[in-house]
């Protein structure tokens, strides 16, 4: 495949990733059986400020993205289209995805975002185009530091998830089924919708481990 295909595979795996990862969290969130750690925190910041999720997600993000300054981690075009755009996705999501209220249909529902989630992180993060903010922030902590980028991530998103909670975010099964199956299913996804380099090949050097993984993965840039 030329260069120029490459790239145009690369930015259209970047748009429909973003779109269809902030979709596939306001499936979720409609399935009001808990969320993943960060956006219990944007629904506790909601819950107090009446400011939309969109709009939170896209302000928190932004404001994670200026911790990296003293990380000193570089944000790729990925990066900021990510702070840009899954907001309206996800606001979107809520505005046409209809809430559900019995266990059979929240069930679905949120399996339903979760595996969406899934095939969107693959599409994204295999665009090669750079990290969200959120995870961009724990693998430049790792960098720094050199603590296991496990205990990092474990940290992160304890705090938030206690913050969120506290403010009023919805902490439920789905919050316990998201922190252990999101990593299996992207453990498939990345590497089955990773856009290859010039050469085709995948450089060992940006495979790094993640805890209870047998194998490498790409870099981590998972979960906004």
């Amino acid at each position: 495949m030329s260069s120029r295909l490459l790239l145009t595979r690369r930015i259209a795996q970047l748009l429909v990733g973003l779109f269809l990862y902030g979709f596939g969290i306001g499936m979720m969130l409609q399935a009001h059986i808990g969320v993943a750690p960060w956006d219990v925190l944007t629904q506790g910041v909601s819950a107090q400020t009446g400011w939309s999720f969109g709009l939170l997600t896209d302000v928190i993000g932004g404001l994670v993205l200026l911790l990296w300054i003293p990380i000193r981690q570089k944000p790729g075009i990925g990066t900021v289209v990510n702070v840009l755009l899954i907001g309206p996705s996800a606001q979107f999501a809520l505005a046409v995805v209809p809430s559900q209220t019995r266990p059979l249909e929240q069930g679905i529902l949120f399996a339903g975002g979760l595996a969406l989630l899934a095939v969107a992180t693959g599409l994204y993060i295999g665009a090669r185009m750079g990290p969200g903010p959120r995870d961009g922030l724990m693998t430049g902590i790792h960098r720094r530091t050199g603590w296991p980028i496990w205990a990092v991530r474990t940290a992160i998103e304890v705090t938030v998830l206690a913050a969120g909670w506290l403010l009023g975010g919805s902490v439920g099964i789905g919050t316990v089924a998201f922190a252990l199956l999101v990593g299996p299913m992207v453990n498939v996804t990345i590497p089955w919708l990773r856009v290859p380099d010039a050469r085709g090949a995948v450089p060992v050097a940006h495979l790094p481990r993640t805890p209870g993984s047998p194998r490498p993965l790409i870099e981590p840039e998972v979960n906004r």
